[in-house]
């Protein structure tokens, strides 16, 4: 493979769950070719592990921010995940946590 991979955990806050935005990002990180996953979580707000090479990632975030018309974001906090990071081999939604 050979090229960079980072790992970076998104929290998205505002209208965004029961709008669609999770499956929407399941299948925007599968056409990018991302792996991790998303999830709901209890205090209403979206949580994403993304990973892939940084410019990937990085388009995500943009596209999380405000690709999903029927969500509306009021906040992202992104942070890096520092290795070593478990690898992923898809992109899945996971259970509310």
């Amino acid at each position: 493979m050979g090229s960079a991979i980072e790992t970076r955990l998104v929290r998205v806050r505002g209208r965004v769950q029961g709008v669609g935005y999770r499956y929407a990002c399941v299948r925007q990180a599968r056409e990018l070719g991302l792996t991790g996953w998303v999830r709901n979580r209890m205090d209403d707000s979206v949580e994403a592990l993304l990973q892939g090479p940084p410019e990937v990632v990085a388009s995500m975030c943009d596209w999380m921010a405000d690709g999903v018309e029927s969500a509306l974001v009021e906040r992202m906090e992104v942070s890096e995940v520092e290795a070593p990071f478990p690898r992923f081999e898809t992109f899945d939604q996971l259970p509310t946590e």
